[in-house]
């Protein structure tokens, strides 16, 4: 299991990450609604192809801005992981029968992916059966 200091080390990673993509996704869903991005009212483009580009191009921001609200929910979740003293197990172990000691995300995981589920070879194991 992973110590109190690594759990608050952890803890203030996913905090910090949960603070700039908060400010990232207020960012962009607010230039995504303002087409103009200067916070002045969108003229009609006198082009077809330029309003194309303009939907596609607040598409594109809005799709971003639901992946980051997932991440978001990540986060969120691992810090709720912290809260009851399950952070740092891979969930798909602990569904196979592993004790949690046994079920230990490594940590130079969860240093690149603060907010992973699983250990590596459980998660080669769900995105192959989402192939």
């Amino acid at each position: 299991m992973l110590k109190k200091m690594e759990l608050e080390e952890f803890q203030k990673i996913l905090k910090t990450l949960r603070a700039r993509v908060r400010g990232d996704v207020e960012q962009m869903t607010s230039e995504a609604l303002d087409r103009n991005g200067d916070g002045s009212e969108s003229k009609s483009p006198t082009h077809l192809a330029e309003l194309g580009t303009e939907n596609y191009e607040q598409d594109f921001a809005l799709r971003r801005v639901e992946n980051e609200q997932e991440l978001l929910d990540e986060v969120a979740e691992a810090l709720e992981r912290i809260t009851r003293g399950t952070y740092g197990v891979c969930e798909a172990c602990l569904e196979a029968g592993l004790t949690p000691t046994k079920a230990m995300i490594p940590k130079a995981r969860l240093k690149v992916i603060p907010y992973a589920r699983n250990c590596v070879e459980c998660e080669r194991k769900r995105e192959a059966h989402w192939r």
